[in-house]
């Protein structure tokens, strides 16, 4: 049984160390799909472990009247009708 889970973790190594990339599901499904063969699995564990790592993204709370403009995520003048950055209506 413990032989099963090892050869489990084995075969899906690739999509375990690209856990936090960008490109998980894309290696998961290589991984999946083509980590019988060979070739398959070196190729999702090449792709694994160069694939970027996905960005933070931290979200601020602004002004409650403030206006982030849709185009460029700038925020806007408050009361004003478009952005000063782009020139697109908010």
């Amino acid at each position: 049984m413990i032989f099963l889970l090892f050869m489990t973790a084995l075969y899906f190594l690739p999509a375990i160390v690209a856990h936090n990339k960008r490109d998980f599901a894309g290696i998961f499904i290589v991984n999946l799909l083509f980590g019988w063969t060979i070739i398959g699995w070196v190729i999702a564990m090449i792709w694994a472990c160069t694939a970027e790592v996905r960005p933070h993204v931290l979200m601020v709370a602004g002004p409650p009247t403030a206006h982030y403009c849709p185009r460029c995520g700038t925020i806007g003048v408050v009361g004003g009708r478009f952005c000063g950055t782009c020139g697109r209506p908010i």
